[in-house]
């Protein structure tokens, strides 16, 4: 069974709460999994949401993330095209969400694409 690691500690009160819940390599993974969804959607605000992670837009949540025992995980993952469908077809494990396994390198650059097309769909909706 796997186990959300932050689970045992209660609501956390913001990102930096949850991510020091986390042993220090897995830590790094979440910051940097932060910092690339920032670089792709700055104005983005953060909360926590369902006990996780959420960066938002709008007062609205866009993009959650989360640290799992062997993986952290990518939610909601959105339409785009063909080379990107393939691109992540590998991190796709259930309806809307990617699995980036610890022991594999993060496709840090692929994770702030998926929150840089959120975004761009999110802006889109409204227009």
């Amino acid at each position: 069974m796997m186990v959300h690691m932050a689970e045992h500690s209660g609501q956390p009160g913001n990102i930096d709460d949850y991510i020091s819940t986390f042993p220090p390599d897995v830590q790094s993974r979440l910051e940097q999994v932060r910092r690339a969804m920032h670089r792709a959607v700055p104005a983005a605000g953060e909360a926590i949401s369902y006990r996780i992670p959420t960066l938002t837009l709008d007062d609205r949540s866009l993009v959650y993330f989360a640290g799992w025992k062997d993986h952290l995980s990518v939610y909601p993952v959105p339409a785009g095209d063909e080379a990107f469908q393939e691109e992540v077809a590998r991190y796709h494990t259930g309806k809307g969400t990617l699995h980036f396994p610890y022991q594999d390198p993060i496709p840090y650059d692929l994770i702030e694409r998926l929150a840089g097309l959120l975004a761009e769909q999110r802006a889109a909706a409204s227009s």
